[in-house]
C-alpha cells in the first residue's frame, strides 16, 4: 500500500526531473534571443471563442450543444458539490447517487462520459455487492474531483461519440482544471488564490489554495485543498436504532486533493508540460439504521467505509499556428497514466456478537494517449476546418471481495474473492471532422464520425479462480467490439448573436468489465447475479435542434431533442422451476428518451438580473412500455437578483415535479406499484456577496438554503426504494437537507 501511495509522487519526480532540465534550457534560449518579457509573456496561448464560450480546438465542449460553466460561476453559485449544480445552475443537471455521478437526460453511469484535462475517467461498478450487499458498493470514478480545483466545467448534451467515444450517450461531463494563465492577471508573472468554506450541510469545512508563477517563458502552478465534515443531513428527526430511525447515520469524512502543473512556452506556437493530480476522500459511517434490536449487528458496533481514490500524471503538449500556411492550425496531445480505485465496505459485530467484517475493492489502472489536429483552408470557395484525433489506451481491471466470516462453513463460497476477473483491455478511438463554410451567408455543415475498437482479455486466474460461479455458468471468453459513430451538424448564424443547430449523431458504448463477466453465486440463498458475456454494445441515434443566444446582456439556449436507444442494456431475472433465481443483463431491443430544455439570463443597465432554467425528459422502454425510472421528472430554476461592483444578491426557486407513478402499473406487467414515487416540491435559496473596497481582492460569499425548511425528496435517488419492505427506513430517511447555509471566503492576490 505505501508504495501504491507513492507511486503517483515517484512518477511527478521522474517526470520532473526530464522535463525541468529541458524547460531551462528552453527559457535561457528564448531569453538570450528576444527582449525582455513584457505583460503580454503572461498571457496563456489564446483559446478559440464560440459565442462567448472558450473551449479548445478539437474537446469534447466544442460542440453547440455543449454549455460552459466557468470558475467565477462555481463560485458566485456557490458549488461544492454535485447536487448544486443541478439545484442552482443548470435544470437539465442531476446527481445520481446510485451511479456516483452526473445524470444527462435520464442516463447515468457508464453513459455518461467524464473527462478531466482531456483525459477519460472510466466508470467501474460491481453489480454483485449491490442490494443486499449496499454497504460494499463501490460503483462510480467521475466523482473524483474537487471543485476548487476546476477552472471550468462543461455539459455536454446528448448521444454523440463522435466528440468523445465510447460512453457518450447521455451527454459528457468535461472538468478542465486550473491553469497558470487563471491565477496571473495581464501585466504581472505570480498570482495566488485562497479560499475556505463552511458548509452547515454536512458541518464540513474547507481550505484550497492556489498559487501561479511565470519566470520567462515557463510557468508552474501548485494547487491544494481539504475538506472535513460529517453526515449530509436531512429532515428526520428519529435518533433511535434500527428500523425506525429516520436521522442520517452519523459520519466523518476526509477529503484531499493536489494538483501540480509546468508549463514550457516554446517558439513557433508550442508549448509542453507536465501535470500531477491526485485526489482522495475518505468517509467513516456508524451505520446505526442496522444495529440494535430486529437487525443484524450490535448496537455501537458496525461501522461501514467507502474510499475514492485517483492519481494522474500526464505529459501535454499545444500548439497554435502563427501563421496561415503552417501545415495544422492546432493541436493537442495527452500522453498520461491514471490510477482509479474504489473500496466499499464494513465491520463490525454481529447481534450474536460474532466478528464481522466485508470490503469491495475495485481498480482500474490506464496508460493512454489522446491528440487532435486542426486544419484550416479555402478550397473551392468553401472554408474547411479539418480535425482528427486518435486515442489509444491500455487498462487493466482488478476487484477484490475481503470478508470476516461469521458463519465459516458458507462465507468463504461467497467472499474472499473476485466476482469479476482481472482484465487487460485496449482501446483504439479515431476521429474525422470537418467543419464547412458555405460562403459568408452563417451556414456551416459538419459532418464527422469515429471508429471505436476495444478488446477485453479476462483472465480465470488470481482470486477469481476461487470463484464458485466461474464452473457452474461457463467459460469467459476475450471480447473484441467495434463501434462507428457518424454525425452531421448543421449551424446557421441567424445574426452575430443568435445562432440556430441541427444534429443527428449517434452514440456508442461498449458494455463494462462488470455487464460481461460478473459472478456471484450463493447456493444458500438460491440466487446469482451473473454477467452477459454475449452482450451487445448500445447504439444511440438521436436528433436536436436548438438556438443558443448570446448578447452580452442576454443569453441563453433552447433545445428539444429524441434519442432512440439499441440494445439497451437492463437486469432481469429469471426463476428456475427449482425456486433458484439468477440476475442477469440482457439487451433490450428499444428505449427512447425525449425531452426540451431551455435557460435564459438577462442583465440590465441598473444591475438587475433574472434568470431561468428548465427541463423536461421523458423515457420509455419500448419493449415492456415502462417509463425509464432513471429519467428525473420536469424541473425548473427560476430567480433574480441585484449587483453592483462590491455587492450583490441573488434569491431563486427549484421547482420540481413529482415522479411519476405508473412506472410498473402497465398492461405487460400489470403490478402493483410500490416503488417510492417523489412528490413535487418547491424550495427557495438566497445568496450574497461583497467585496469590499478596504481590502482587494477579498470575496465574501453566504448562502441560506431551502429558506422555509420545506421537506423533499431527490426523485432520482429513490427511485428503487420501496417504503412498503421491511428492509427500507421510514420515509423521512431519505429527505433531503431542510435548511442549511453556507458562507465562504475567497482572497485573490
Amino acid at each position: 500500500m505505501i508504495v501504491r501511495h507513492w507511486l503517483s509522487v515517484l512518477l511527478v519526480c521522474t517526470a520532473a526531473t526530464v522535463v525541468l532540465p529541458v524547460s531551462q534550457s528552453f527559457a535561457q534560449s528564448a531569453t538570450a534571443t528576444t527582449p525582455q518579457a513584457t505583460a503580454e509573456d503572461s498571457t496563456v496561448l489564446q483559446k478559440i471563442v464560440v459565442k462567448g464560450k472558450r473551449v479548445a480546438p478539437g474537446s469534447v465542449a466544442d460542440t453547440p450543444l455543449a454549455t460552459e460553466i466557468t470558475a467565477k460561476q462555481l463560485e458566485e453559485k456557490q458549488v461544492t458539490n454535485f447536487d448544486d449544480i443541478g439545484r442552482s445552475v443548470d435544470a437539465g443537471v442531476n446527481y445520481s447517487r446510485g451511479d456516483a455521478g452526473f445524470n444527462l437526460r435520464g442516463l447515468s453511469g457508464a453513459r455518461i462520459l467524464t473527462t478531466i484535462d482531456s483525459i477519460p475517467i472510466p466508470y467501474i461498478s460491481n453489480s454483485s455487492r449491490q442490494g443486499a450487499f449496499a454497504p460494499a458498493n463501490a460503483n462510480g470514478g467521475g466523482d473524483t474531483f474537487d471543485f476548487d480545483s476546476l477552472s471550468s466545467l462543461d455539459i455536454v448534451r446528448g448521444a454523440d461519440s463522435s466528440k468523445g467515444g465510447s460512453g457518450m450517450l447521455g451527454g459528457a461531463i468535461v472538468l478542465n482544471t486550473l491553469e497558470p494563465g487563471d491565477l496571473i492577471p495581464e501585466g504581472r508573472d505570480w498570482g495566488a488564490i485562497v479560499k475556505s468554506t463552511y458548509d452547515s450541510e454536512d458541518r464540513s469545512i474547507s481550505g484550497s489554495a492556489a498559487a501561479a508563477k511565470k519566470i520567462g517563458n515557463t510557468s508552474i502552478l501548485f494547487q491544494g485543498g481539504y475538506r472535513k465534515g460529517h453526515e449530509r443531513d436531512n429532515m428526520g428527526d428519529n435518533d433511535s436504532y434500527g428500523r425506525f430511525r429516520t436521522e442520517a447515520d452519523p459520519a466523518d469524512f476526509d477529503q484531499h486533493n493536489l494538483l501540480f502543473k509546468l508549463r514550457q512556452e516554446l517558439e513557433g506556437g508550442h508549448r509542453i508540460g507536465l501535470t500531477a493530480e491526485r485526489f482522495r476522500r475518505d468517509l467513516q459511517t456508524d451505520l446505526r439504521e442496522q444495529q440494535g434490536t430486529g437487525r443484524t449487528y450490535m448496537m455501537d458496533n458496525y461501522d461501514g467505509r467507502e474510499l475514492r481514490d485517483r492519481d494522474r500524471v500526464s505529459l501535454d503538449y499545444d500548439y497554435e499556428a502563427q501563421s496561415s500556411d503552417a501545415f495544422f492550425s492546432s493541436a493537442r496531445a495527452t500522453l498520461y497514466w491514471q490510477d482509479l480505485k474504489k473500496e466499499s465496505g464494513s465491520k463490525g459485530r454481529t447481534a450474536a456478537n460474532v466478528a464481522y467484517g466485508r470490503n469491495n475493492e475495485i481498480e482500474n489502472e490506464t496508460w493512454g494517449f489522446s491528440g487532435t489536429a486542426t486544419k484550416d483552408f479555402e478550397y473551392s470557395g468553401l472554408s474547411h476546418s479539418v480535425r482528427i484525433g486518435l486515442d489509444v489506451g491500455v487498462s487493466s481491471w482488478s476487484q477484490y471481495s475481503w470478508a470476516l466470516c461469521p458463519t465459516p462453513t458458507t462465507c468463504p463460497s461467497l467472499n474472499n474473492q473476485a466476482e469479476v476477473p482481472n482484465v487487460d483491455s485496449q482501446n483504439l478511438g479515431l476521429t474525422f471532422e470537418d467543419k464547412i463554410e458555405i460562403g459568408n451567408n452563417g451556414f456551416a455543415l459538419t459532418p464527422g464520425f469515429r471508429f471505436d475498437w476495444f478488446n477485453y482479455n479476462p483472465s480465470t486466474g488470481g482470486s477469481f479462480a476461487s470463484n464458485t460461479g466461474l464452473t457452474r455458468f461457463g467459460d469467459l471468453n476475450d471480447r473484441t467490439e467495434a463501434g462507428l459513430s457518424p454525425k452531421i451538424l448543421a449551424t446557421y448564424d441567424l445574426t452575430p448573436d443568435v445562432q440556430l443547430y441541427m444534429q443527428l449523431a449517434v452514440g456508442f458504448r461498449a458494455p463494462t468489465v462488470d455487464e460481461l463477466y460478473s459472478r456471484f453465486y450463493n447456493p444458500t440463498g438460491r440466487y446469482a447475479q451473473l454477467g452477459n458475456p454475449d452482450l451487445e454494445p448500445e447504439i444511440g441515434r438521436g436528433v436536436e435542434i436548438g438556438a443558443n443566444f448570446d448578447t452580452s446582456d442576454f443569453t441563453g439556449r433552447v433545445a428539444a431533442f429524441h434519442t432512440r436507444y439499441q440494445n439497451f442494456i437492463e437486469t432481469v431475472t429469471s426463476v428456475d422451476a427449482t425456486g433458484f433465481t439468477e440476475f442477469n443483463y440482457t439487451n433490450v431491443s428499444a428505449a427512447t428518451i425525449s425531452g426540451i430544455e431551455a435557460s435564459a439570463a438577462k442583465t440590465f443597465n441598473n444591475g438587475i438580473n433574472l434568470h431561468t432554467s428548465l427541463a423536461y425528459a421523458y423515457g420509455r422502454n419500448e419493449e415492456t412500455a415502462q417509463r425509464l425510472r432513471s429519467v428525473a421528472p420536469f424541473k425548473a430554476i427560476i430567480g433574480g437578483g441585484w449587483s453592483n461592483e462590491n455587492f450583490g444578491f441573488d434569491l431563486s426557486s427549484t421547482l420540481s415535479a413529482g415522479m411519476l407513478t405508473d412506472h410498473l402499473n402497465t398492461p405487460v406487467t400489470n403490478t402493483t406499484d410500490t416503488t417510492f414515487d417523489a412528490p413535487g416540491y418547491a424550495i427557495v435559496d438566497l445568496t450574497g456577496w461583497w467585496t469590499p473596497e478596504q481590502v482587494p481582492g477579498l470575496r465574501v460569499q453566504a448562502g441560506v438554503y431551502n429558506i422555509f425548511d420545506q421537506e423533499y425528496f431527490n426523485a432520482l435517488a429513490v427511485r428503487d426504494v420501496n417504503l412498503i419492505s421491511t428492509a427500507s427506513q421510514p420515509r423521512d430517511w431519505y429527505s433531503e437537507p431542510g435548511r442549511t447555509f453556507k458562507i465562504s471566503l475567497t482572497k485573490t492576490f
